[in-house]
């Protein structure tokens, strides 16, 4: 054999040896071939006594011997890419037709059926479709936490008196969940012109309207000629609120428009954990009883840049709540920012821990408030209102304790007791009363603290009337406009204060 026949020969065996080892290799796993260049030496002495045992023995061909299970590295499978999309569950395709005439209602159950079983599940609800849907209730517990109802379309309530029977309280509900979030730019209309005309006349009314005396002397007494639903008939009393959250946990509402709902727009009750932002509340000034959020039993909850137009108090804060911090809120029309009323029906209250602040209102009838029921009992504790701009306010500042909505109420010796009120910041122009602090004979309210109040009256077709303060203690730390020499300064005497053994909370 010539010496290029044997060097072809011997290259020729290199490249099969070689190629046997890169086989070898591959076989050892991704984690080994990261660091083959630190153990090449070792692998090759390795690689070459295995395959000659494994020749030798008449096996099939296996020059390295298979690794320990716990040496193994297990590579993660890859998500699928679908996997986001599988957890959208679109109304349309559950049957929804979103042409405003159609009842959606079952496909947006059975929509929220189907999503209910995925955690960080979407119920989407498109854009540019007009959902008909009635009462309905999307419920827990048993769903799954973190769902997203994303409302980038409309939803229309019902305007027959049929479908609600003799009434109901809520529209749209969702109770015991945990995470849930509403979102989007669509819209919730409630269609409510149908309830506030075609409701009793005798509905309660809100107590600080008997201090707004017109210039004339005469109120205007005309009742709304009542139109019928779309089915001639009249509506129920009880009018339900358009959207509502009972018993959740981490509940967000963002983006939405809530209008014309028959009552409240937005309430949650028995809930820990809300947050609102950037939300809009919608209707009419003269629209009964239309608060635009209502909080009962509720705490940690957090609500800012936000627009509430409405017929009632823009936020309503009720007894058990606790924790609520309100900031860049533009208020009006509506009643103002209200705590309360609280204690009615001889029932405890007990509310702690209110902050409102920065806060736009303009042309409603209270500014800030708190109202307690005669009767009643529990407590009201450190609440600030702060840095709050009025524009065209009848009663910027008000405590009253002798809240009443009908036309007579006797007068009761308990009432819950009000302490460290804390007003700062306050200015802008008002059209009947700066300052209206009535509180109980038996249960003064104390420690009212009053700084940076301007407040300038603006003539218009109402009476001017000075501060009024009864049964009010606390501490004027600054000068105000006007001047507030009602307020008494200090504490009351310890024999005049009547406290009750159930009056804590």
């Amino acid at each position: 054999m010539s010496s290029k026949s044997l060097t072809l020969v011997v290259f020729i065996a290199l490249l099969v040896w070689s190629s046997n080892f890169e086989a070898c290799i591959a076989r050892r796993g991704k984690h080994w071939r990261q660091n083959r260049d630190a153990s090449a030496s070792l692998s090759k002495k390795k690689g070459s006594h295995s395959g000659s045992k494994n020749h030798h023995s008449g096996a099939h061909p296996s020059p390295l011997p298979p690794k320990p299970k716990e040496e193994i590295v297990q590579t993660p499978p890859k998500k699928d890419p679908s996997a986001r999309d599988a957890a959208i569950f679109n109304v349309l395709d559950f049957g929804a037709k979103g042409n405003g005439e159609t009842d959606d209602t079952k496909a947006f159950e059975d929509a929220w059926a189907a999503a209910c079983k995925v955690e960080g599940s979407t119920v989407m609800v498109p854009a540019e479709y007009v959902f008909f849907v009635g009462p309905i209730s999307f419920s827990g517990p048993y769903c799954q936490p973190d769902i997203v109802f994303q409302l980038d379309g409309t939803i229309i309530a019902p305007t027959d008196h049929q479908t609600w029977g003799k009434g109901l309280l809520q529209w749209i509900q969702f109770t015991k969940l945990v995470g849930i979030t509403i979102r989007g730019n669509g819209i919730i209309d409630g269609r409510g012109s149908v309830w506030w005309q075609d409701s009793s006349f005798d509905e309660p009314i809100d107590d600080e309207m008997k201090l707004i005396i017109p210039v004339n002397n005469t109120r205007d007494e005309t009742k709304p000629t009542p139109i019928g639903s779309n089915l001639e008939g009249k509506m129920p009393s009880i009018k339900p609120t358009a959207l509502r959250f009972y018993g959740s946990f981490n509940a967000t509402v963002t983006g939405i428009t809530i209008q014309n709902s028959p009552q409240c727009h937005l309430k949650f009750d028995n809930c820990v954990g809300v947050l609102v932002h950037d939300i809009s509340v919608s209707s009419p000034g003269d629209s009964l009883n239309t608060d635009g959020i209502h909080l009962q039993n509720s705490k940690d909850v957090l609500i800012h840049s936000t627009s509430l137009s409405c017929g009632d108090d823009c936020v309503s804060i009720q007894t058990g709540c606790s924790n609520v911090y309100i900031h860049n809120v533009n208020c009006g029309p509506g009643h103002g920012i209200s705590i309360g009323s609280l204690g009615k029906d001889h029932t405890k209250a007990c509310v702690s821990n209110i902050t409102v602040r920065d806060v736009t209102m303009h042309d409603t009838m209270n500014g800030v408030r708190i109202k307690t029921w005669q009767g009643g009992f529990g407590s009201v504790q450190n609440v600030l209102f702060s840095n709050i701009q009025m524009s065209e306010v009848q009663l910027p500042i008000v405590i009253d304790q002798f809240y009443c909505d009908k036309a007579k109420c006797s007068n009761q010796t308990s009432a819950v007791a009000l302490s460290g009120i804390n007003y700062e910041r306050i200015r802008g122009t008002y059209t009947v009363k700066p300052v209206h602090f009535a509180c109980s004979d038996n249960l003064p309210c104390t420690d009212v603290t009053l700084t940076t109040i301007e407040l300038k009256p603006l003539q218009e077709r109402y009476h001017l009337y000075d501060p009024f303060c009864w049964q009010t203690f606390g501490e004027l730390r600054t000068p105000t406009s006007p001047p507030i020499g009602c307020l008494q300064i200090g504490k009351p005497s310890s024999n005049r204060v009547q406290y009750e053994e159930n009056d804590s909370c």
